[in-house]
């Protein structure tokens, strides 16, 4: 089965669906199913539309989110673009709300087409995103819920998992 992929389309079924996507997360949260077994199943269907889905097709993240960064993701970052850790801070970078250091702007600098120009130094948080090959899926529900309309990958896996899970 082919995936569906058109951003505009998820934004909106994603909208349209977000009443149900809360609800299966207070469902997910009080689910008969040990954390692993649930991790098992979100790393399944991850592992399935991952291969259907080109991230470089998209780069939706990129141009929405802003990851924060800590000090090794500053000098890491600074490392691959051959400037100071400093000069990556004043030229990139705010203090959130949270004072955590993160991008001054979306769609993120670094993007080039639906690339990263800096993947190999990219933050950590940006290694990382959708989060759904990690384990303790159930502790990042409001992460997941929101993603569903940022990314096709985060979208169908939650649907999987409604199918799957819920109904």
């Amino acid at each position: 089965m082919k995936l569906l992929t058109d951003l505009k389309v998820i934004e909106t079924l994603a909208e349209e669906r977000a009443d149900a996507n809360w609800r299966f997360r207070s469902f997910l949260k009080n689910i008969d199913m040990e954390v692993e077994e649930i991790d098992a199943v979100v790393h399944r269907h991850y592992e399935a539309a991952a291969a259907q889905i080109d991230c470089c097709a998209c780069g939706n993240c990129c141009r929405v989110i802003l990851p924060t960064l800590d000090n090794t993701n500053v000098k890491r970052l600074a490392a691959g673009l051959g400037i100071s850790a400093d000069s990556v801070v004043s030229s990139y970078l705010v203090r959130d709300e949270d004072e955590e250091l993160t991008l001054k702007q979306s769609p993120c600098p670094f993007l080039e087409g639906n690339c990263c120009s800096v993947y190999e130094h990219r933050p950590e948080a940006c290694r990382s995103y959708r989060h759904l090959h990690k384990e303790d899926f159930v502790f990042r529900l409001s992460q997941a819920v929101g993603n569903c309309s940022v990314c096709p990958i985060s979208f169908h896996v939650y649907e999987q998992l409604k199918e799957e899970l819920w109904h």
